[in-house]
């Protein structure tokens, strides 16, 4: 089986590629192949990966490349996660935002629809490769953000192998496990919503419920990413919150946090990427593999500490990236690998298609949802009763992202000022209007013809 990665250059590709390596065996996986156009990122963090995986799994057949037809051909399975323009595009999406008083945030706020601007010709490019390149059979697991809308455009495209993946449900239900010292495959949790917009109804460990007692424990307060949240708000809406919901739920206090703080999310990204990168590009890998691995984990463990630290004020200890048990978002896409080899049905969250799940939605809007995995389909669990609040919030949320795709697909400036004037947290033509101007302007070397 062959898998590659597209975007193999990213600054997670050493987390990927060790995850790969140790289930590789179980899984059936012979070939693992990581391409990225940036050469230099590529000889960094794909050879560091390289190297990684060579002394985990010494049998896995590991490629670098910069072609993309390399990577694809013949391939099984794909996952994407590029981020075009780089790291300084992600902060001028943020920052023009943040000038009109909006949130910049790249997924959740308006700033998710100028990165989609760029990631969605270049998906779109490589879906057709694998459409005439990969097995027939390809399934493609896209985790280039903003990942709810990017899922949402290559499904209307018309590219039906595609699955939107996010480690964040997952992640929060590796936290619940922790405090009850159980494994996270050992709890059930139905999830329903958007990517970075889901709701847990229900948190189940061996039958038994669990969701309003970690509403109220004050570890899970305290150790998981429920922190994000006072905890009248999480008794009052009685739902486990993924923590993008912080930015809805919280929004002058996210846009105050941030416009007061030295630097955005995204600076502070560039800024510890720019210097692990430097440091990392004068050492040998080989020769100074455990240097090269201490080097990474320090710039990541600050890079993982600093997550939402300047929208919420709440800093978070994380363990050291390699050496702990977690597989991020590798752990999503293997998870679904893991299940049609078991050769029995296995649920997990994904990003598909609602087919009647959710009341209210559209069969083909692309939502986040507990899903059965069998070896012939993907379906999603269905919930009649949904909360109330919870769905307008989808609902509208969903209207942008409709929206979004068809500006995104007919490069259509007034499609694009109403998705950008329905997101509530813009909620203004005149800011959709100004915003989608500047976006446009900033965006118009990677995809012109916009009318």
């Amino acid at each position: 089986m062959k898998l590659s990665v597209i975007g193999g250059g990213g600054v997670r590709s050493p987390l990927l590629a060790k995850s790969i390596a140790q289930r590789a065996k179980k899984l059936g996986i012979t070939e693992l192949v990581f391409m990225d156009i940036d050469e230099e990122k590529l000889r960094i963090y794909g050879g560091l990966s390289a190297e990684l995986s060579r002394r985990l799994n010494p049998k896995l057949a590991f490629s670098v490349t910069k072609d993309p037809v390399e990577a694809v051909r013949d391939a099984d399975y794909l996952i994407t996660a590029i981020r075009v323009g780089g790291d300084s595009l992600r902060v001028q999406d943020e920052r023009i935002a943040l000038s009109l008083g909006v949130l910049g945030q790249e997924t959740t706020g308006a700033a998710g629809f100028s990165f989609s601007m760029r990631s969605v010709p270049a998906l779109a490019e490589y879906c057709e490769l694998a459409r005439r390149y990969a097995k027939p059979s390809i399934k493609v697991f896209n985790f280039t953000n903003p990942a709810g809308l990017v899922s949402q455009t290559l499904r209307d495209m018309g590219y039906d192998f595609t699955y939107g993946i996010c480690d964040a449900p997952i992640g929060m239900l590796s936290q619940f496990a922790a405090l009850y010292g159980v494994r996270p495959e050992e709890l059930e949790g139905e999830c329903y919503g958007l990517n970075h917009l889901s709701f847990f109804p229900s948190i189940r460990l061996h039958k038994k419920e669990l969701l309003q007692e970690l509403l109220t424990r004050e570890d899970a307060l305290e150790k998981t990413d429920l922190r994000y949240f006072e905890k009248d708000l999480l008794l009052h809406m009685g739902l486990g919150l993924n923590e993008y919901l912080y930015y809805f739920y919280y929004r002058e206090k996210a846009l105050s946090n941030i416009l007061n703080a030295p630097s955005t999310r995204g600076e502070r990204i560039e800024e510890i990427n720019r210097r692990m990168t430097e440091e990392l590009s004068g050492m040998d890998v080989k020769r100074d593999f455990e240097a090269c691995l201490r080097c990474f984990e320090r710039f990541y463990e600050e890079r993982e500490n600093a997550y939402m630290e300047g929208e919420t004020g709440i800093h978070r200890d994380s363990s050291p990236a390699l050496s702990s048990g977690g597989d991020g978002y590798a752990g999503v896409a293997l998870r679904f690998l893991e299940i049609l080899k078991s050769g029995k049905a296995g649920t997990m969250i994904l990003s598909v298609p609602n087919r009647g799940a959710i009341p209210g939605l559209k069969d083909d809007d692309v939502v986040e949802i507990s899903c059965e995995i069998t070896e012939s389909s993907v379906r999603p669990h269905r919930f009649p009763e949904v909360d109330e609040r919870a769905l307008e919030l989808i609902r509208r949320v969903k209207s942008y992202e409709r929206f979004a795709s068809r500006a995104l697909r007919r490069r259509s400036i007034k499609d694009a000022v109403d998705c950008l004037m329905l997101h509530p947290l813009v909620n203004s033509y005149s800011l959709a209007k100004e915003l989608c101007e500047k976006y446009l302007e900033l965006n118009a070397p990677y995809c012109g013809g916009w009318s």
